[in-house]
Protein backbone atom coordinates (compact mmCIF):
# COMPACT_ATOMS: atom_id res chain seq x y z
CA UNK A 1 0.00 0.00 0.00
CA UNK A 2 1.37 3.40 -0.98
CA UNK A 3 1.74 6.32 1.35
CA UNK A 4 -1.34 8.05 -0.04
CA UNK A 5 -4.19 5.88 -1.14
CA UNK A 6 -5.13 7.70 -4.31
CA UNK A 7 -5.33 4.47 -6.27
CA UNK A 8 -8.96 3.34 -6.42
CA UNK A 9 -7.95 -0.29 -6.86
CA UNK A 10 -5.81 -0.23 -3.73
CA UNK A 11 -8.61 1.39 -1.76
CA UNK A 12 -11.11 -1.20 -2.94
CA UNK A 13 -8.75 -4.01 -1.97
CA UNK A 14 -8.25 -2.47 1.45
CA UNK A 15 -12.01 -2.21 1.99
CA UNK A 16 -12.48 -5.82 0.87
CA UNK A 17 -9.85 -7.02 3.34
CA UNK A 18 -11.63 -5.22 6.19
CA UNK A 19 -14.99 -6.66 5.20
CA UNK A 20 -13.49 -10.14 4.87
CA UNK A 21 -12.31 -9.99 8.49
CA UNK A 22 -15.83 -9.15 9.67
CA UNK A 23 -17.34 -11.84 7.43
CA UNK A 24 -15.00 -14.49 8.83
CA UNK A 25 -15.90 -13.44 12.37
CA UNK A 26 -19.53 -14.04 11.46
CA UNK A 27 -18.81 -17.48 10.03
CA UNK A 28 -16.97 -18.52 13.20
CA UNK A 29 -19.75 -17.20 15.42
CA UNK A 30 -22.43 -19.00 13.47
CA UNK A 31 -20.60 -22.32 13.31
CA UNK A 32 -19.68 -22.32 16.99
CA UNK A 33 -23.04 -21.13 18.37
CA UNK A 34 -25.42 -23.52 20.13
CA UNK A 35 -28.78 -21.74 19.96
CA UNK A 36 -30.97 -21.79 16.83
CA UNK A 37 -31.49 -18.03 17.14
CA UNK A 38 -27.80 -17.43 16.47
CA UNK A 39 -26.83 -20.55 14.52
CA UNK A 40 -29.85 -20.72 12.19
CA UNK A 41 -31.56 -17.30 12.28
CA UNK A 42 -28.20 -15.45 12.21
CA UNK A 43 -29.27 -12.93 14.85
CA UNK A 44 -25.78 -11.50 15.33
CA UNK A 45 -23.43 -8.86 13.91
CA UNK A 46 -19.67 -8.33 13.63
CA UNK A 47 -17.67 -5.16 13.07
CA UNK A 48 -14.18 -3.64 13.20
CA UNK A 49 -13.30 -0.28 14.75
CA UNK A 50 -10.30 2.04 14.92
CA UNK A 51 -8.55 2.66 18.20
CA UNK A 52 -10.67 5.79 18.63
CA UNK A 53 -13.86 3.69 18.34
CA UNK A 54 -14.77 4.90 14.83
CA UNK A 55 -16.31 2.27 12.58
CA UNK A 56 -13.95 1.02 9.86
CA UNK A 57 -15.86 -1.97 8.53
CA UNK A 58 -18.70 -4.39 9.16
CA UNK A 59 -20.31 -7.47 7.76
CA UNK A 60 -23.78 -7.29 6.19
CA UNK A 61 -25.51 -8.44 9.37
CA UNK A 62 -28.25 -6.78 11.50
CA UNK A 63 -28.78 -3.03 10.84
CA UNK A 64 -30.03 -2.20 14.34
CA UNK A 65 -26.98 -3.92 15.88
CA UNK A 66 -24.42 -2.32 13.62
CA UNK A 67 -25.78 1.22 13.62
CA UNK A 68 -26.08 1.36 17.39
CA UNK A 69 -22.55 -0.01 17.85
CA UNK A 70 -21.19 2.60 15.44
CA UNK A 71 -23.03 5.31 17.38
CA UNK A 72 -21.81 4.30 20.82
CA UNK A 73 -18.45 2.56 20.42
CA UNK A 74 -16.36 5.71 20.92
CA UNK A 75 -17.77 6.25 24.40
CA UNK A 76 -17.39 2.58 25.33
CA UNK A 77 -13.69 2.33 24.50
CA UNK A 78 -12.32 5.82 25.20
CA UNK A 79 -12.31 6.00 29.01
CA UNK A 80 -10.57 2.70 29.68
CA UNK A 81 -7.00 1.39 29.89
CA UNK A 82 -6.82 -1.64 27.62
CA UNK A 83 -4.40 -4.55 27.80
CA UNK A 84 -3.70 -7.39 25.36
CA UNK A 85 -6.11 -10.24 26.02
CA UNK A 86 -8.89 -8.04 27.41
CA UNK A 87 -12.50 -8.59 26.38
CA UNK A 88 -15.38 -6.43 27.52
CA UNK A 89 -18.98 -7.62 27.79
CA UNK A 90 -21.99 -5.28 27.94
CA UNK A 91 -25.73 -5.32 27.21
CA UNK A 92 -26.89 -2.13 28.96
CA UNK A 93 -29.16 -0.33 26.47
CA UNK A 94 -28.40 2.99 28.09
CA UNK A 95 -24.67 2.55 27.49
CA UNK A 96 -24.72 1.96 23.77
CA UNK A 97 -26.72 -1.25 23.68
CA UNK A 98 -30.10 -1.98 22.12
CA UNK A 99 -32.02 -4.29 24.47
CA UNK A 100 -30.88 -6.80 27.08
CA UNK A 101 -30.93 -9.97 24.91
CA UNK A 102 -28.31 -8.37 22.63
CA UNK A 103 -24.98 -9.07 24.35
CA UNK A 104 -21.92 -7.30 22.97
CA UNK A 105 -18.33 -8.45 23.37
CA UNK A 106 -15.51 -6.04 22.52
CA UNK A 107 -11.84 -6.93 22.20
CA UNK A 108 -8.87 -4.58 21.76
CA UNK A 109 -6.36 -5.66 19.14
CA UNK A 110 -2.68 -5.23 19.92
CA UNK A 111 0.30 -5.77 17.65
CA UNK A 112 3.73 -5.61 19.31
CA UNK A 113 1.98 -4.15 22.39
CA UNK A 114 0.55 -1.27 20.36
CA UNK A 115 -3.23 -0.83 20.20
CA UNK A 116 -4.32 -0.89 16.55
CA UNK A 117 -8.11 -1.11 16.91
CA UNK A 118 -11.05 -3.13 18.19
CA UNK A 119 -13.17 -6.03 17.03
CA UNK A 120 -16.69 -6.49 18.35
CA UNK A 121 -19.74 -8.64 17.91
CA UNK A 122 -23.31 -8.51 19.20
CA UNK A 123 -25.61 -11.53 19.42
CA UNK A 124 -29.20 -12.02 20.55
CA UNK A 125 -29.59 -14.52 23.41
CA UNK A 126 -33.00 -16.14 23.98
CA UNK A 127 -32.40 -16.24 27.76
CA UNK A 128 -30.81 -13.32 29.63
CA UNK A 129 -32.17 -14.09 33.07
CA UNK A 130 -35.71 -12.88 32.48
CA UNK A 131 -38.57 -14.61 34.31
CA UNK A 132 -40.52 -14.66 31.05
CA UNK A 133 -39.26 -17.33 28.62
CA UNK A 134 -37.63 -15.88 25.53
CA UNK A 135 -36.53 -12.76 27.45
CA UNK A 136 -38.89 -10.51 25.47
CA UNK A 137 -41.50 -9.80 28.15
CA UNK A 138 -44.34 -7.35 28.32
CA UNK A 139 -42.44 -5.19 30.81
CA UNK A 140 -42.46 -1.71 32.34
CA UNK A 141 -38.98 -1.52 33.89
CA UNK A 142 -35.58 -2.51 32.54
CA UNK A 143 -34.82 -4.95 35.36
CA UNK A 144 -37.96 -6.94 34.48
CA UNK A 145 -36.38 -7.76 31.11
CA UNK A 146 -33.37 -9.65 32.43
CA UNK A 147 -29.82 -9.17 33.69
CA UNK A 148 -28.33 -5.73 33.08
CA UNK A 149 -24.61 -6.06 32.31
CA UNK A 150 -22.61 -2.85 32.65
CA UNK A 151 -19.31 -2.65 30.73
CA UNK A 152 -17.38 -5.43 32.50
CA UNK A 153 -14.17 -7.27 31.69
CA UNK A 154 -15.00 -10.85 30.75
CA UNK A 155 -11.29 -11.48 30.15
CA UNK A 156 -8.51 -9.42 31.74
CA UNK A 157 -5.11 -9.92 30.10
CA UNK A 158 -6.38 -13.23 28.74
CA UNK A 159 -7.73 -14.53 32.06
CA UNK A 160 -11.41 -15.40 32.36
CA UNK A 161 -12.96 -13.38 35.19
CA UNK A 162 -15.01 -15.51 37.55
CA UNK A 163 -16.69 -12.39 38.92
CA UNK A 164 -18.10 -11.70 35.50
CA UNK A 165 -19.39 -15.26 35.18
CA UNK A 166 -21.28 -14.69 38.42
CA UNK A 167 -22.70 -11.46 37.04
CA UNK A 168 -23.84 -13.34 33.95
CA UNK A 169 -25.35 -16.05 36.20
CA UNK A 170 -23.31 -18.73 34.46
CA UNK A 171 -22.93 -21.85 36.64
CA UNK A 172 -19.56 -23.54 36.66
CA UNK A 173 -16.09 -22.34 35.75
CA UNK A 174 -16.48 -21.84 31.98
CA UNK A 175 -18.43 -19.91 29.39
CA UNK A 176 -21.74 -21.03 27.98
CA UNK A 177 -21.81 -22.09 24.35
CA UNK A 178 -23.08 -18.90 22.68
CA UNK A 179 -20.83 -16.61 24.70
CA UNK A 180 -17.86 -18.84 23.94
CA UNK A 181 -18.76 -18.57 20.25
CA UNK A 182 -18.73 -14.78 20.53
CA UNK A 183 -15.32 -14.86 22.21
CA UNK A 184 -14.00 -17.17 19.50
CA UNK A 185 -15.27 -14.83 16.77
CA UNK A 186 -13.39 -11.91 18.33
CA UNK A 187 -10.22 -13.97 18.66
CA UNK A 188 -10.31 -14.81 14.96
CA UNK A 189 -11.06 -11.18 14.06
CA UNK A 190 -8.13 -9.96 16.17
CA UNK A 191 -5.80 -12.50 14.57
CA UNK A 192 -6.82 -11.48 11.05
CA UNK A 193 -6.50 -7.77 11.80
CA UNK A 194 -3.00 -8.34 13.21
CA UNK A 195 -2.06 -10.22 10.04
CA UNK A 196 -3.29 -7.33 7.90
CA UNK A 197 -1.55 -4.63 9.93
CA UNK A 198 1.65 -6.68 10.08
CA UNK A 199 1.57 -7.08 6.29
CA UNK A 200 1.07 -3.40 5.39
CA UNK A 201 2.42 -1.65 8.51
CA UNK A 202 0.34 0.35 10.95
CA UNK A 203 1.05 3.68 9.24
CA UNK A 204 -0.31 2.41 5.93
CA UNK A 205 -3.23 0.76 7.71
CA UNK A 206 -4.15 4.04 9.43
CA UNK A 207 -3.85 5.91 6.11
CA UNK A 208 -6.10 3.30 4.50
CA UNK A 209 -8.74 3.66 7.22
CA UNK A 210 -8.62 7.44 6.90
CA UNK A 211 -8.87 7.32 3.11
CA UNK A 212 -11.78 4.90 3.36
CA UNK A 213 -13.71 7.23 5.63
CA UNK A 214 -12.94 10.22 3.41
CA UNK A 215 -14.16 8.28 0.38
CA UNK A 216 -17.36 7.32 2.18
CA UNK A 217 -17.95 10.95 3.11
CA UNK A 218 -17.57 11.97 -0.55
CA UNK A 219 -20.19 9.37 -1.51
CA UNK A 220 -22.62 10.80 1.04
CA UNK A 221 -21.84 14.35 -0.11
CA UNK A 222 -22.70 13.34 -3.69
CA UNK A 223 -26.01 11.87 -2.52
CA UNK A 224 -26.91 15.06 -0.66
CA UNK A 225 -26.29 17.15 -3.77
CA UNK A 226 -28.80 14.97 -5.66
CA UNK A 227 -31.58 15.43 -3.09
CA UNK A 228 -34.11 18.24 -3.08
CA UNK A 229 -32.95 20.54 -0.34
CA UNK A 230 -35.61 21.68 2.09
CA UNK A 231 -37.59 20.74 5.18
CA UNK A 232 -39.79 17.63 5.13
CA UNK A 233 -42.10 16.35 7.86
CA UNK A 234 -43.75 13.01 8.42
CA UNK A 235 -45.75 11.33 11.16
CA UNK A 236 -46.55 7.70 11.86
CA UNK A 237 -48.13 5.88 14.78
CA UNK A 238 -47.45 2.85 16.96
CA UNK A 239 -50.53 0.80 17.84
CA UNK A 240 -50.20 0.82 21.64
CA UNK A 241 -47.70 -0.01 24.37
CA UNK A 242 -49.32 -3.24 25.60
CA UNK A 243 -50.65 -1.63 28.79
CA UNK A 244 -52.59 1.45 27.73
CA UNK A 245 -54.84 1.53 24.66
CA UNK A 246 -53.34 4.78 23.43
CA UNK A 247 -51.99 5.66 20.00
CA UNK A 248 -48.30 6.63 20.11
CA UNK A 249 -47.16 9.25 17.58
CA UNK A 250 -43.69 9.31 16.05
CA UNK A 251 -42.61 12.45 14.24
CA UNK A 252 -39.61 13.60 12.23
CA UNK A 253 -38.59 16.92 10.73
CA UNK A 254 -35.96 16.21 8.12
CA UNK A 255 -33.86 19.12 6.88
CA UNK A 256 -31.66 18.50 3.85
CA UNK A 257 -28.97 21.05 3.09
CA UNK A 258 -25.74 21.12 1.17
CA UNK A 259 -23.57 20.07 4.08
CA UNK A 260 -25.73 17.39 5.65
CA UNK A 261 -29.07 16.21 6.93
CA UNK A 262 -30.63 17.13 10.26
CA UNK A 263 -33.25 14.76 11.62
CA UNK A 264 -35.31 16.14 14.51
CA UNK A 265 -37.51 13.62 16.31
CA UNK A 266 -38.39 15.93 19.21
CA UNK A 267 -42.08 15.91 18.33
CA UNK A 268 -42.43 12.21 19.12
CA UNK A 269 -44.38 10.89 22.10
CA UNK A 270 -43.18 10.97 25.68
CA UNK A 271 -41.90 7.73 27.20
CA UNK A 272 -44.59 5.09 27.46
CA UNK A 273 -45.49 2.64 30.20
CA UNK A 274 -44.59 -0.42 28.12
CA UNK A 275 -41.30 -1.39 26.51
CA UNK A 276 -41.55 0.42 23.16
CA UNK A 277 -39.09 3.00 24.52
CA UNK A 278 -35.60 3.00 23.09
CA UNK A 279 -32.22 4.68 23.65
CA UNK A 280 -30.92 7.24 21.18
CA UNK A 281 -28.45 4.68 19.77
CA UNK A 282 -31.38 2.75 18.25
CA UNK A 283 -32.70 5.93 16.60
CA UNK A 284 -29.26 6.57 15.12
CA UNK A 285 -29.17 3.01 13.80
CA UNK A 286 -32.46 3.52 11.94
CA UNK A 287 -31.19 6.80 10.47
CA UNK A 288 -27.92 5.26 9.32
CA UNK A 289 -29.74 2.32 7.75
CA UNK A 290 -32.18 4.48 5.75
CA UNK A 291 -29.45 6.59 4.21
CA UNK A 292 -27.25 3.58 3.60
CA UNK A 293 -30.09 2.21 1.46
CA UNK A 294 -29.82 5.26 -0.82
CA UNK A 295 -26.13 4.76 -1.53
CA UNK A 296 -24.42 2.49 -4.08
CA UNK A 297 -24.20 -1.09 -2.90
CA UNK A 298 -20.39 -1.05 -3.01
CA UNK A 299 -20.15 1.94 -0.63
CA UNK A 300 -17.88 1.10 2.33
CA UNK A 301 -19.74 0.74 5.62
CA UNK A 302 -17.68 2.99 7.86
CA UNK A 303 -18.19 6.07 10.02
CA UNK A 304 -17.49 8.41 7.09
CA UNK A 305 -20.89 7.52 5.64
CA UNK A 306 -22.75 8.91 8.61
CA UNK A 307 -20.85 11.97 9.81
CA UNK A 308 -23.12 14.36 7.89
CA UNK A 309 -26.25 12.94 9.55
CA UNK A 310 -27.26 14.79 12.72
CA UNK A 311 -29.86 13.24 15.01
CA UNK A 312 -31.86 15.23 17.56
CA UNK A 313 -34.19 13.63 20.09
CA UNK A 314 -35.94 14.85 23.19
CA UNK A 315 -34.69 13.49 26.49
CA UNK A 316 -37.46 11.59 28.23
CA UNK A 317 -39.26 10.80 24.98
CA UNK A 318 -39.97 7.35 23.59
CA UNK A 319 -36.91 7.85 21.34
CA UNK A 320 -34.51 8.88 24.11
CA UNK A 321 -35.79 7.13 27.17
CA UNK A 322 -34.56 7.55 30.72
CA UNK A 323 -33.42 4.67 32.90
CA UNK A 324 -35.10 2.46 34.10
CA UNK A 325 -37.67 2.48 31.29
CA UNK A 326 -38.12 -0.91 29.61
CA UNK A 327 -36.79 -1.10 26.03
CA UNK A 328 -37.10 -4.69 24.77
CA UNK A 329 -39.63 -3.84 22.06
CA UNK A 330 -38.10 -0.46 21.29
CA UNK A 331 -35.13 -2.17 19.66
CA UNK A 332 -37.36 -4.27 17.40
CA UNK A 333 -40.73 -2.57 16.92
CA UNK A 334 -39.97 1.13 17.37
CA UNK A 335 -36.78 0.89 15.31
CA UNK A 336 -38.71 -0.75 12.47
CA UNK A 337 -41.38 1.94 12.55
CA UNK A 338 -38.67 4.62 12.52
CA UNK A 339 -37.60 3.32 9.11
CA UNK A 340 -41.14 3.88 7.82
CA UNK A 341 -41.09 7.33 9.39
CA UNK A 342 -37.80 8.40 7.82
CA UNK A 343 -38.68 6.95 4.42
CA UNK A 344 -42.02 8.77 4.60
CA UNK A 345 -40.14 12.06 4.90
CA UNK A 346 -37.55 11.12 2.29
CA UNK A 347 -40.31 10.23 -0.20
CA UNK A 348 -41.05 13.95 -0.43
CA UNK A 349 -37.46 14.73 -1.36
CA UNK A 350 -36.82 11.67 -3.51
CA UNK A 351 -40.20 10.41 -4.80
CA UNK A 352 -38.69 8.41 -7.65
CA UNK A 353 -36.66 6.21 -5.25
CA UNK A 354 -38.55 5.62 -1.99
CA UNK A 355 -40.89 2.62 -1.56
CA UNK A 356 -44.15 2.42 0.34
CA UNK A 357 -44.16 1.16 3.92
CA UNK A 358 -43.06 -2.42 4.52
CA UNK A 359 -44.73 -4.57 7.15
CA UNK A 360 -43.47 -2.22 9.89
CA UNK A 361 -43.02 -4.89 12.56
CA UNK A 362 -40.76 -7.80 13.37
CA UNK A 363 -43.69 -9.88 14.72
CA UNK A 364 -41.76 -10.98 17.83
CA UNK A 365 -42.76 -14.40 19.15
CA UNK A 366 -41.20 -15.55 22.43
CA UNK A 367 -42.13 -18.75 24.22
CA UNK A 368 -40.84 -21.32 26.64
CA UNK A 369 -41.35 -23.12 29.91
CA UNK A 370 -39.64 -23.74 33.23
CA UNK A 371 -40.29 -27.26 34.51
CA UNK A 372 -41.61 -26.85 38.08
CA UNK A 373 -40.00 -30.09 39.28
CA UNK A 374 -36.63 -30.27 37.55
CA UNK A 375 -36.11 -26.53 37.02
CA UNK A 376 -35.06 -27.21 33.43
CA UNK A 377 -36.24 -24.64 30.93
CA UNK A 378 -36.48 -23.99 27.24
CA UNK A 379 -36.59 -20.59 25.60
CA UNK A 380 -37.39 -19.78 22.02
CA UNK A 381 -37.53 -16.49 20.19
CA UNK A 382 -38.00 -15.54 16.57
CA UNK A 383 -39.23 -12.81 14.28
CA UNK A 384 -41.63 -13.59 11.45
CA UNK A 385 -41.25 -12.23 7.94
CA UNK A 386 -43.82 -10.11 6.11
CA UNK A 387 -44.37 -8.04 3.00
CA UNK A 388 -42.06 -5.31 1.73
CA UNK A 389 -43.38 -2.06 0.35
CA UNK A 390 -43.67 -1.59 -3.40
CA UNK A 391 -41.43 0.95 -5.10
CA UNK A 392 -41.76 3.12 -8.20
CA UNK A 393 -40.25 0.42 -10.42
CA UNK A 394 -40.83 -2.91 -8.70
CA UNK A 395 -43.29 -4.89 -6.61
CA UNK A 396 -42.46 -5.43 -2.97
CA UNK A 397 -40.87 -8.74 -1.97
CA UNK A 398 -43.10 -11.42 -0.49
CA UNK A 399 -42.42 -13.08 2.85
CA UNK A 400 -39.17 -11.33 3.71
CA UNK A 401 -37.49 -10.00 6.84
CA UNK A 402 -37.51 -6.26 6.31
CA UNK A 403 -35.31 -3.32 7.16
CA UNK A 404 -33.94 -3.41 10.73
CA UNK A 405 -33.95 -7.15 10.97
CA UNK A 406 -31.80 -9.09 8.56
CA UNK A 407 -32.20 -12.56 9.96
CA UNK A 408 -33.31 -15.82 8.45
CA UNK A 409 -36.25 -17.88 9.62
CA UNK A 410 -35.59 -20.84 11.86
CA UNK A 411 -35.94 -23.95 9.67
CA UNK A 412 -39.06 -25.84 10.65
CA UNK A 413 -37.03 -29.03 11.05
CA UNK A 414 -34.66 -27.37 13.52
CA UNK A 415 -37.52 -25.82 15.50
CA UNK A 416 -39.40 -29.11 15.80
CA UNK A 417 -36.28 -31.11 16.71
CA UNK A 418 -35.22 -28.64 19.40
CA UNK A 419 -38.45 -27.54 21.07
CA UNK A 420 -41.84 -29.07 22.00
CA UNK A 421 -43.48 -27.32 19.07
CA UNK A 422 -44.93 -28.29 15.73
CA UNK A 423 -45.39 -25.94 12.78
CA UNK A 424 -48.71 -26.90 11.24
CA UNK A 425 -48.84 -24.20 8.57
CA UNK A 426 -46.26 -21.92 6.99
CA UNK A 427 -47.54 -20.15 3.90
CA UNK A 428 -47.69 -16.94 1.90
CA UNK A 429 -50.56 -14.68 2.97
CA UNK A 430 -51.89 -14.08 -0.52
CA UNK A 431 -53.58 -10.78 -1.28
CA UNK A 432 -52.13 -9.00 1.77
CA UNK A 433 -49.93 -6.64 -0.27
CA UNK A 434 -51.43 -3.26 -1.13
CA UNK A 435 -52.48 -2.76 -4.75
CA UNK A 436 -51.09 -0.07 -7.03
CA UNK A 437 -49.10 0.40 -10.20
CA UNK A 438 -46.67 -1.81 -8.32
CA UNK A 439 -47.99 -4.17 -5.64
CA UNK A 440 -46.82 -4.52 -2.05
CA UNK A 441 -45.31 -7.82 -0.97
CA UNK A 442 -47.44 -10.44 0.74
CA UNK A 443 -47.07 -11.35 4.37
CA UNK A 444 -46.80 -14.78 5.99
CA UNK A 445 -49.22 -17.13 7.75
CA UNK A 446 -47.43 -19.20 10.39
CA UNK A 447 -49.17 -21.57 12.78
CA UNK A 448 -47.52 -23.24 15.77
CA UNK A 449 -48.95 -26.13 17.78
CA UNK A 450 -47.77 -26.41 21.39
CA UNK A 451 -46.93 -29.96 22.49
CA UNK A 452 -46.73 -29.03 26.17
CA UNK A 453 -47.85 -26.07 28.29
CA UNK A 454 -45.80 -22.93 27.77
CA UNK A 455 -45.61 -19.21 28.42
CA UNK A 456 -46.19 -17.15 25.27
CA UNK A 457 -45.35 -13.50 24.68
CA UNK A 458 -46.17 -11.51 21.54
CA UNK A 459 -44.73 -8.10 20.74
CA UNK A 460 -46.19 -7.13 17.38
CA UNK A 461 -47.22 -3.99 15.53
CA UNK A 462 -49.29 -2.91 12.52
CA UNK A 463 -52.36 -4.58 14.00
CA UNK A 464 -54.19 -1.22 14.20
CA UNK A 465 -52.44 0.95 11.60
CA UNK A 466 -51.85 -0.62 8.20
CA UNK A 467 -48.57 -0.25 6.27
CA UNK A 468 -49.21 2.82 4.16
CA UNK A 469 -49.11 3.03 0.39
CA UNK A 470 -47.39 5.80 -1.56
CA UNK A 471 -48.35 7.95 -4.55
CA UNK A 472 -51.93 6.70 -4.41
CA UNK A 473 -51.09 3.06 -3.77
CA UNK A 474 -53.28 1.10 -1.37
CA UNK A 475 -52.28 0.18 2.16
CA UNK A 476 -51.06 -3.31 2.93
CA UNK A 477 -53.18 -5.62 5.07
CA UNK A 478 -52.85 -5.28 8.83
CA UNK A 479 -51.42 -8.15 10.85
CA UNK A 480 -53.45 -10.47 13.04
CA UNK A 481 -52.66 -12.83 15.95
CA UNK A 482 -54.96 -15.78 16.73
CA UNK A 483 -55.01 -18.47 19.43
CA UNK A 484 -57.29 -21.38 18.59
CA UNK A 485 -59.04 -19.11 16.09
CA UNK A 486 -59.69 -16.28 18.59
CA UNK A 487 -58.06 -12.87 18.20
CA UNK A 488 -55.17 -11.89 20.46
CA UNK A 489 -53.91 -8.37 21.16
CA UNK A 490 -50.80 -7.21 19.33
CA UNK A 491 -48.89 -7.28 22.61
CA UNK A 492 -49.73 -9.87 25.23
CA UNK A 493 -48.35 -12.53 27.54
CA UNK A 494 -50.33 -15.66 28.41
CA UNK A 495 -50.13 -19.34 29.32
CA UNK A 496 -50.95 -21.85 26.61
CA UNK A 497 -51.76 -25.54 26.92
CA UNK A 498 -50.70 -28.62 25.02
CA UNK A 499 -52.69 -28.77 21.80
CA UNK A 500 -53.22 -25.00 21.55
CA UNK A 501 -52.48 -23.42 18.18
CA UNK A 502 -51.04 -19.96 17.63
CA UNK A 503 -51.51 -18.37 14.21
CA UNK A 504 -49.54 -15.28 13.15
CA UNK A 505 -50.70 -13.43 10.04
CA UNK A 506 -48.08 -10.83 9.23
CA UNK A 507 -48.79 -7.53 7.45
CA UNK A 508 -48.35 -6.98 3.75
CA UNK A 509 -46.39 -4.10 2.24
CA UNK A 510 -48.01 -0.95 0.92
CA UNK A 511 -48.65 -0.46 -2.79
CA UNK A 512 -47.13 2.30 -4.92
CA UNK A 513 -48.98 4.47 -7.41
CA UNK A 514 -52.68 4.74 -8.20
CA UNK A 515 -54.01 2.13 -10.61
CA UNK A 516 -55.71 3.62 -13.64
CA UNK A 517 -59.28 2.56 -14.30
Amino acid sequence: MTKNLVNAVELKLFASRITAICDEMGVVLRRAAFSPNIRDRLDFSCALFGRDGRLIGQAAHIPVHLGSMAFAMGDLVSDRSWCPGDMLVVNDPYLGGTHLPDITIIAPVFLNNVLVGFVANRAHHANVGCNTPGSMPLAQRLEEEGIVIPPTLLFASGQLQQFCLGLLEIPGPGLSGDLAAQVGANQVGAQRLCELVNRVGYASYAIGAGELNDYADRIMKKLLLSLRHGVYRFEDFLDDDGFVDLVIPLSVMLTIHEDGVDLDFSGSAHMVRGNLNCPESVVAAAVYYCFRCLLPEESPSCSGLFQRLKVKTKRGSILNAKRPAAVAAGNVETSTRLVDLIFGALAQALPEKIPAASQGTMNNVAMGRVDPESGERWDYYETVAGGLGAGPSADGLNCAQSHMTNTLNTPVEVLEMTYPLRVTRYAERRGSGGKGITTGGNGVIKEYEFLEPAQLTLLTERRRFAPWGLAGGEDGAKGKNLLNGLSLPGKCSLTVNAGDRLEIRTPGGGGWGAETQ
